[in-house]
């Protein structure tokens, strides 16, 4: 017979099946999820060897690496969004930056609770934008991210999240706040605030120059805070705090260690900043009439003075500017955004460490993945934008629990970060519901057989333009625009590096139909079923 129990969250449920019984309640799985922030899926050690990353490399020899691991959108919140929700950016309402995930979606966590879960977020939420209005009111916004008193007495389950303790900011950013600034003054950095970008506008947070303590932070990658007070330092601090506190509970936790790195701006704390020469770094470059074959756009980022048009309307879409970059500056932001994985490695090295000591690790189920992905001279692109190569929408993503999940295998089996949410509750034991648009991949990960054929990723910058979706399956990929004729198909396997856009290509034509009638299958197939048929009529 199965039981279920409710939660007090509307529409929230969780059963236990007959086989496993109430017994299931306290072997279930912790679960560690840790994130870093817009990082390539080849940053890892075990990808290139000039990049040290010797925890994270341990982690790839205790579990398994999944090699096609993807984003549903290669932007922070509809991508983190969907992380908690299981759904799409088109469905659950965060369909982009700026936007404000609605605090009425169910996510993982109020299912968890419900099932006797403790939950945390340490580290980098971006749920919701850096402005606020009357009609969708932000948190995560000045002058509430600098009011200390309000962080401190911030109590209540949010995202279901029942503890928090968050930051906003990616380097020196004028941003700072919240828990991490709280943190700082109780460590005895009193003057943290002249370590960040002040609070005076766009403008001052993209100058070179920051606060009295920082100057030239930016030219020379090189940030004067203490490396003991980077916030790099403080979600792992903080993570492991939670552990102490909370993982003798009697009840299984499941916590969100989110890092905020490599992100830029590229700088980074010493020696972190000065780990890795410059002229050691091997750059990456367009292929010269690579984008004569792509949509206008990827074209235009190699030109001066580049005129997008109606892509800028009403807020500038990432990456829509010029990407010329000298080459110099691109080997220095290697360097450092290398510099910045390395530290972010040896605190996830911290982290996983308190777990053996603490006893944990045998029954903890620990998922290491990123947002999206990021570009350093790939197609001679920068940062991120509406450009969905590999090196945008694929993830480095590793999974380990003993036991469960092979040791030291690599799998080239299809993941979405849109199906952690419904992985996490049938790991739990938990019902995935309806709502949901991801698949468990609980079985896969234990050497099932591969959960999802295809891959969908969404790009709403604006509802207009750019408006692009990607449908990937195990060979070719396809990517439609909402407005033009233009698009993109690539072979992955003949031409992995996406050099040669097929979408024009008059041998190519049969392929392009046939993959625009599997995307429209694809959508079809993700489409949400919150409640069952239970009737005729």
């Amino acid at each position: 017979m199965e039981r279920i129990c409710l939660s007090k969250a509307p529409g929230v449920s969780f059963r236990y099946g007959a086989a496993s019984g109430w017994e299931a309640f306290m072997t279930r799985p912790n679960i560690l999820l840790i994130t870093t922030d817009q990082q390539h899926y080849k940053a890892l050690g075990v990808h290139d060897p000039r990049l040290k990353t010797p925890n994270l490399d341990r982690l790839c020899r205790e579990g398994t690496r999944f090699d096609r691991a993807y984003c549903p959108a290669p932007v922070c919140t509809p991508s983190r969004a969907s992380i908690i929700t299981g759904q799409y950016p088109s469905h659950h309402g965060a369909w982009t930056i700026g936007v404000k995930l609605p605090e009425d979606v169910p996510t993982v966590g109020d299912h968890l609770i419900a099932a006797g879960y403790n939950t945390a977020l340490v580290g980098k939420a971006h749920f919701q934008p850096l402005a606020s209005t009357p009609e969708s009111e932000s948190l995560e916004c000045q002058p509430i991210l600098r009011d200390l008193d309000f962080w401190r007495g911030f109590s209540r389950t949010w995202y279901g999240f029942e503890h928090l303790e968050l930051a906003r900011n990616h380097a020196d950013e004028s941003h700072a706040g919240q828990h991490y600034a709280i943190w700082m003054e109780e460590r005895g950095l009193v003057d943290w605030r002249d370590y960040f970008q002040p609070l005076s506008g766009e403008n001052a947070a993209k100058a070179p120059r920051t606060g009295k303590k920082g100057s030239y932070t930016r030219l020379d990658r090189s940030w004067s805070l203490p490396a003991d007070m980077h916030y790099t330092t403080w979600t792992a601090e903080r993570s492991i705090a939670y552990l102490e506190e909370h993982a003798r509970s009697g009840k299984p936790f499941f916590l969100w260690a989110s890092f905020h790195d490599p992100h830029p701006p590229y700088t980074v704390s010493e020696p972190w900043a000065s780990m890795y020469d410059p002229d050691d770094m091997e750059i990456d470059r367009v292929t010269p009439g690579e984008h004569n074959r792509n949509p206008p756009h990827f074209g235009k980022t190699q030109e001066e003075n580049p005129d997008f048009g109606d892509w800028h309307d009403p807020y500038q879409a990432h990456g829509c500017e010029s990407h010329l970059y000298p080459e110099e500056d691109l080997r220095k932001d290697k360097a450092t955004y290398f510099g910045m994985m390395s530290f972010l490695d040896s605190e996830i090295g911290r982290i996983l460490d308190r777990l053996d000591d603490m006893g944990l690790a045998e029954n903890t189920l620990v998922v290491f993945t990123t947002d999206h992905g990021h570009f350093l001279g790939q197609h001679g692109l920068i940062a991120k934008g509406p450009f969905h190569y590999e090196d945008m929408l694929r993830l480095p993503m590793i999974v380990r629990l003993p036991g469960k999940v092979a040791a030291g295998a690599v799998n080239e089996d299809m993941q979405s970060l849109v199906d952690l949410a419904p992985t996490f509750l049938e790991a739990a034991g938990i019902a995935v519901p309806g709502e949901m648009q991801g698949v468990s991949q609980w079985s896969n990960w234990q050497g099932g057989p591969e959960a999802r054929d295809f891959i969908l990723c969404e790009n709403r910058h604006n509802p207009v333009m750019p408006h692009v979706e990607t449908y990937v399956d195990r060979r070719y990929k396809i990517t439609v625009y909402r407005q033009g004729r233009f698009g993109e198909l690539f072979d992955l396997q003949d031409d992995p590096g996406e050099i040669v856009n097929l979408w024009d290509d008059p041998a190519s034509q049969d392929l392009k139909a046939r993959m625009l009638h599997a995307m429209i299958q694809g959508i079809m197939k993700s489409e949400p079923t919150r409640m069952p048929r239970i009737a005729g009529a």
